[in-house]
């Protein structure tokens, strides 16, 4: 009975919507995360590699919330376009929009495209950075890979600090509606409440996508 009722939840629309809500909001808290790690780039390389090393020495626990984390973002980007293309088929066989607030802004309407962009950016991000050349360094007397000096190296080229920048701005205009929306889809949107609540998806998202680039940039000077 709970099999069936959890496959009848993940099968309605709304169930779909809660999932792609709070898959959502997750990946906005690991992202926080992620770039307080980064900001460890501004403080030196020893810094920097011991924090990547101590996250490498958690072996099968890293792999754990590292797949973890992949199954967070294919489920949230799988049922985004599953949604999408329900919306997109209901609004050619039904010509009106319903009433959810969404299609009203310039973010919410590219939702689609920010969110493939930053499928992209993750695969070329991985391939670049965590596959990417491996130098080794020592500290304190400890071997580790040296990833500052690849992450340097990577931001080197022009084009890939322009790239990760336009990545960024698209991170930031998901997340901007994304961050409201996901309060909204879960019936956490009281009148009195809720326009602090898009004011604080919108800071979260200037900070984030901002953090991010500004390191990038801060890379690529230091690296030139």
């Amino acid at each position: 009975m709970v099999t069936s009722a959890m496959n009848h939840y993940c099968k309605s629309s709304i169930g779909r919507k809660q999932l792609i809500a709070v898959t959502g909001l997750l990946l906005c808290g690991f992202l926080v995360g992620h770039l307080t790690g980064n900001f460890l780039l501004l403080v030196g390389p020893d810094a920097f590699n011991i924090y990547a090393h101590k996250l490498a020495s958690l072996g099968a626990v890293l792999y754990l919330i590292e797949a973890g984390l992949a199954a967070l973002f294919l489920g949230h980007l799988g049922l985004a376009i599953k949604l999408n293309m329900e919306n997109m088929k209901a609004k050619g066989k039904y010509q009106q929009k319903t009433r959810t607030g969404r299609g009203t802004t310039i973010a919410s309407q590219t939702m689609p495209i920010t969110g493939l962009v930053l499928f992209i950016f993750l695969i070329l991000h991985l391939c670049s950075i965590k596959f990417g050349s491996h130098y080794e360094t020592t500290v304190d007397g400890v071997l580790m890979r040296d990833l500052y000096r690849t992450t340097l190296e990577y931001f080197r080229s022009t084009g890939a600090t322009a790239w990760y920048v336009f990545a960024m701005i698209c991170a930031a205009v998901h997340t901007s509606h994304g961050f409201a929306s996901a309060f909204q889809t879960m019936g956490w949107n009281h009148g009195k409440y809720f326009k602090n609540v898009k004011r604080l998806g919108l800071i979260y998202a200037i900070l984030v996508g901002g953090g991010f680039a500004f390191i990038s940039i801060w890379c690529h000077m230091k690296g030139v």
